[in-house]
Parts: C-alpha cells; structure tokens; sequence
C-alpha cells in the first residue's frame, strides 16, 4: 500500500484496549466509507475510514489494533507504537488520537492513555459502555474527569449508538489543538536518569523529543538483553544503559516496575473522587458465568453450542442455497438463448457458469457459520469458551490462548495463524501455527455438504438429531481432536518447553450488535465473490479447458473426458490413490483442490456434467451412485468412499494462502514446508487405515 499523502484532511488514529468496542466505533464513524487491508510486509489488518460531514468536510481515521500498552511484544502492538511515534513508513504521523476508554475499567484504560499523553498528541476519550458500568454499580463523574485530565470525554453506549454522534461532531470541533503534558511522576533519581538518556537518544539517535522519552522508558526497563539492540543503537548509548542499571541497582530501585507503578499511582490519584462504586452487585453476567463455567455443565453447553451452529449451518441454508442455484441455472439458459453453439459458449456455461456457481451456492452455509461466530463473539462467551478450553490445551502442552486462533481458524485459517501473534511463548505459537489448518475453515464446508447431501441419508436419530448433522460436526471434531494429538507431540518433541500462563478478561455478556453481524458478514460475501470472480472463475475455465481437450470427435461424453488432458492427469496419479479407494475423478478433484479446496466442488460437476441437472446435490447423488467404478466393481462414491474423501479433506493441507501466510508469519520456508508434508501425510495415511477398516466392516 504507497504512503499516504498528507492533506488538508486531518488523520486521526484510534486506540484502545481489547474488547473496549473500537470496532463498533469505527463502523458507526465512518460506516462504507471505509478500506481494509493489510499493512506493507505484515499479516497486520489495516482498517481505514472516511468521515463525512454534512458541510462537505471529512476526516481520515485509522484503527489501529487493540493493545493494553504501546510496549511492542508482539506485531499489533508494534505497528500500534511505530504509528503513533510516526516511525511507520506507510502511515503519516497522526493530527490526533481517539482513545476509547471501558467505563467498566477507566484505570486500566488509562494506562494506555498515559502513554499517548508521554507523545504529546491532541486527544479526545470516548468513554465506552457506560451503560455496563451503571449496571456494575460504577458511577464516573465525567466532567471531573476532563477537569483532571485536560481533554474532551464523552460517555457512549456504542451497542445502541448513545453519545456517537456527539463523538463524531467532536472529532471535528472539539479535538485539542495543543499538546498535552505529562502528569505522572518518577522518583527523582529515575527522572533524572530518564532525562539523561532521553537527551542521549536525541544527540546520537537522531530522535525526537518524545520519542527518545519512549524509547529511553523502553531501555531502562525491558527484560530483553541489550545485545538484542545493537543493530539499533550505537555502542555508547547501550553502555550507558548498562551503567544505568547498575546505579539503578545500587539504589534499591526496581528499574522493571518503577516507571509502571509510577503510571499507576498517578492514575490512582486521578481517579480518587472520581469513580465511585457501590458494593459488588450480583449480575446476570455471575449468574451466567456459575453455569457457563463449571467443568461439568460448562462443557456440556459448549459442545451443544459447537453442535447447534453446525446444525444451523447444515438446516438453515438450504433455502438460499435453492435460490442460487435457480439463478445459476437461469444465467445459464440465458446465455444459451444469446450465444450461438460452440466452443466459446460451452466455455462461458460450462466452463464459467457451472464452475462458479457450483461454489456460489454454498454461500449461504459460510454465511451462516459466520452469523453465529459473530452471535458468540459478541456476546461475550467467546472468552468463555477459551477459558473452559484452556483444561484441554493444558494437556497437550499449549494455553489457553491458542483456542481463540484454532477457533478463529474455522473460518479461515489464515486469521487464525495470525492472532497467534498474542502468543508470548515462541514454541506455543509455532505449535499453535502448525496446528490451525486442521480445523475445518469454511472453504471445506462447500466439500463436507455436497458429500454429505449426496452420499448421507437424512435420518433423524431419536427423532431428534439429523444424521448428516451429526457427520458434519464428527468431521469438526475429528480435525479439533487431529490438533489436539499433533500438538501433543510436536510440544514432546521438538518444542518441548513450558507454556505460558493463560490470563484472559471475560467481559460482560451482552445483547450481540446485529448489525455489526451484518456488516462483517456483508465484509466476508465480499471477499468470497470476489474470490469466485477471480481465482475460482479462472480455475474453472482451465478445468473445462483440461476436460474438454483434446476434442474427440463422435465419442460420448464419458469417453471424451477420459481421454482429455484432465482425465489423463487423473488416470496418472490413480495408482497412489487406490489404496485410498479413490479413482481417477476424485484424483482429479484433489488435484484442483491444492489451487482452492472450494474448486473441488466445480470440478466435480465439471466432470459430472452437473450443470445439465436439476440440483448440484440430486445431480451429484444420481450420478455417482449410477456410475459403477470397474475395478472394485462397485458404485463410484460408495458410504465408504464417501466418508474416505471426508476424512482425507478434513486432514490434508490443500490451500496456497495458508502456505504463503505461515511463511510471513515465521519468515521461514521451512515451517510451511514441513506443515504441509506432514499434514499431507497424516491425511494419507489416516485415509488408507479407515478404508481398510472399512473394508473389513461393510
């Protein structure tokens, strides 16, 4: 992404902590008028809006990632600090910043503040969750609050959009135009100190007045070893640290705690008077929490959860998922009806039709996924669920931290790999990232409800449980379990070593932002169409290319793909798939599966002819348990073959954008080499044992 240029426009930041509700402060403030990506040589997402105001004047405000300090221990808080002291290459230094505080924490809130305060940038506090606090007990005199601190604080209910549009107003009218200055005190030894090395950083380093004040804080407390900066600062700055250590020593003053106690007696002081809370009231978010976090019932409830939404996924969309594919197959009459027979309109329908829309249709099933991720998340049993998970990753040597990237990672692996960037301990989040693919992502639910649909009767157990339900979360499981047992050995050998403590904020459970919902689903249709439109519109093309090619003139269709370039690189690599019980069509559907695992799906009806049928399911279902495979004499896509091809996908690492995300996030080819040999290979190898097994059984 090139520089931005600086206007007349004013560039504000926001900041906060985790779970204080910037997002929902961003959308509201900027609502479409905004682009997301991510910043240059990171896997950082970068979320920028415009705010437009009725006068025609607008503002740029970028959201920055949650952070509790700008101590920079990990990506987001890197790129969090390097904006902020305007050493980020790509992104202006700020006119302002916008922090967002949780009135049901102010103190902890403010320490980010602090810090903001030390940069001397104009800034206003949107006091979020205001409403939260009340129901807490905890009342916050907020003009005394702006008296204490010199700045503009609004109180907000962002959930029901209270006190936003005050705070849009504010943006461009009450931001203070002058610095602020530091209120908080050191001892006097550490100041002088502080001062002295601050003044160092500037003559030497070259750096400005407030950020040799950072950097200095920086030195003189980190646990890091000063060899780690070498190639950053020259020799005498780094001896001069070291004695500064020593004096530090000599002086019985903790230099790892004295310049944070000093930030927390000061906030101390500033919110005495200020915040008043009641005695401990008993909410419904105790009362929630006796049940949701018990061993016994907690654990219940979170696999009926885990097992609802798949239902859902499975029930719910097949409505929708009627609709588009009367859609497809009305686009493809009505390019039959405009383009004259040939070769460029089977390519168009065939080819382009057929293939995207055998994926389009599975849309409404993400969707669904998604809908119900975002129910969890913004509720606030998300944090539940990690805490009831943290038993288990204890086994297996992780902490709780890794469950938020793996259960990320239904979705899509590649954010999941990158929230592991909140894991302190190095072989936790290798291990995590080594792991995170063997959970079914959303791009494996178009492959598990086609052969499902087709291939699973729709029983109910019990009059109760669907059976293609129950197959659909068996596959969750087994890829959540394949984790769990990888995991296990990868920590007992080759990264061995304790894992770090899992401390996690449970916040209040709340009435989830439906629209917020919306908007991210709206967001994730986005992506997964222009994703259709591009990789999976061009793959499908080349495969009706590959199976319409070399034309064999006066044969049947099932000749002709045979004998097509398609069908020939199936028949090459069906000997190292019959093991498996797959033929050369499955082959082939593997094959195109290593572009997008989606592709699977228009490959099949590809070579299915499916775009001819009524229904891609029914299509599907009639034909491959018509088609009877010679070799084993048997239907094509047998119960066994079926649930083979299931369990082969929910095992094996068949995703570009995975690889190339791993490879950033560890700047090692190696790492993404070895996932994908071994999962590869446990996929192999697990198919071949069940298909054995299975052969004795049926």
């Amino acid at each position: 992404m090139d520089r931005i240029e600086q206007s007349t426009s004013k560039y504000f930041t926001l900041v906060g902590n985790p779970n204080c509700g910037k997002t929902t402060i961003f959308n509201f403030l900027t609502g479409l008028h905004q682009k997301v990506g991510n910043y240059p040589g990171v896997t950082v997402e970068r979320k920028e809006g415009k705010i437009l105001y009725e006068d025609d004047s607008e503002l740029t405000i970028l959201d920055l990632p949650g952070t509790y300090s700008l101590s920079a221990n990990s990506p987001d808080e890197k790129i969090v600090s390097d904006i902020l002291l305007g050493k980020h290459p790509t992104v202006p230094k700020p006119d302002g910043v916008v922090c967002i505080v949780d009135a049901t924490n102010v103190e902890r809130s403010l320490y980010l503040v602090s810090q903001i305060i030390d940069l001397r940038y104009p800034i206003i506090i949107i006091l979020n969750m205001i409403d939260v606090a009340e129901r807490y007990g905890i009342h916050i005199n907020i003009s005394a609050l702006e008296d204490r601190l010199g700045v503009r604080v609004i109180p907000t209910n962002a959930k029901k959009e209270q006190g936003l549009e005050e705070a849009r107003q504010a943006l461009k009218t009450s931001l203070r135009i002058y610095p602020l200055v530091r209120q908080w005190k050191l001892p006097q030894i550490a100041q002088e100190k502080l001062n002295e090395l601050a003044t160092m950083l500037i003559n030497y380093a070259h750096l400005t007045e407030e950020q040799a004040f950072h950097e200095a804080i920086t030195l003189l407390s980190t646990h890091r070893s000063l060899d780690l900066y070498s190639s950053t600062y020259d020799k005498i700055i780094l001896e001069r640290v070291a004695q500064d250590y020593e004096y530090f020593a000599s002086q019985e003053i903790d230099r790892y705690s004295v310049f944070v106690q000093s930030r927390i007696e000061w906030i101390r002081t500033l919110c005495k008077g200020i915040i008043h809370r009641e005695s401990k009231r008993h909410t419904v978010t105790d009362s929630l929490d006796k049940v949701l976090l018990h061993p016994i019932s907690g654990g219940i409830i979170f696999v009926l959860v885990i097992a609802g939404t798949f239902f859902a996924v499975f029930s719910w969309a097949t409505y929708p998922m009627e609709l588009i594919e009367g859609g497809v197959h009305w686009l493809s009459s009505f390019f039959e009806t405009i383009i004259p027979p040939g070769s460029f309109r089977n390519l168009v329908i065939d080819g382009a039709v057929a293939g995207t829309g055998a994926v389009i249709l599975f849309l409404p099933q993400i969707l669904v996924l998604f809908f119900f991720l975002g129910i969890l998340e913004e509720s606030g049993y998300m944090a539940r669920a990690a805490f009831l998970m943290d038993r288990v990753m204890n086994r297996v040597g992780l902490s709780g931290k890794a469950f938020i990237p793996l259960l990320s990672s239904f979705a899509c692996a590649v954010p999941g790999i990158m929230a592991t960037r909140t894991i302190e301990n190095r072989r936790d989040r290798l291990v995590t990232i080594l792991v995170a693919p063997l959970m079914s992502c959303s791009s494996r639910l178009p492959i598990y409800t086609l052969i499902i649909a087709a291939t699973i009767p729709p029983l109910f157990i019990g009059g109760i449980f669907n059976l293609q339900a129950i197959v659909m979360v068996a596959l969750y499981f087994i890829g959540i379990l394949a984790a769990l047992g990888a995991a296990l050995l990868f920590k007992s050998t080759f990264a061995k070593g304790k894992s770090t403590g899992f401390i996690i904020e449970l916040p209040p459970y709340s009435i989830p932002s439906i629209k917020n919902i919306l908007y991210q689903m709206w967001e994730r249709t986005l992506l997964f169409l222009k994703r259709a439109g591009t990789i999976i519109l061009f793959a499908s093309i080349v495969l009706w290319y590959l199976e319409s090619h070399p034309v064999q003139p006066n044969v049947s269709p099932g000749e002709q793909l045979a004998n097509s370039y398609l069908g020939k690189a199936g028949y090459a690599i069906e000997p190292v798939l019959r093991p498996l019980g797959f033929n050369w069509k499955i082959g082939v559907g593997i094959l195109s599966s290593f572009f997008q695992r989606e592709l699977f799906v228009s490959t099949m009806s590809t070579l299915y002819n499916l775009e001819n049928s009524g229904s891609l399911v029914d299509g599907f279902r009639e034909r491959v348990t018509q088609e009877i495979d010679p070799l084993p004499g048997k239907p094509t896509f047998s119960l066994l073959t079926a649930l083979c091809v299931l369990l082969f996908y929910v095992l094996a690492l068949q995703c570009i954008s995975t690889i190339v995300v791993v490879q950033r996030e560890t700047n090692s080819w190696k790492i993404p080499i070895f996932q994908f040999c071994y999962m590869n290979i446990l996929a192999y190898v697990a198919t071949f044992l069940f298909y054995r097994v299975g052969l004795l059984i049926f």
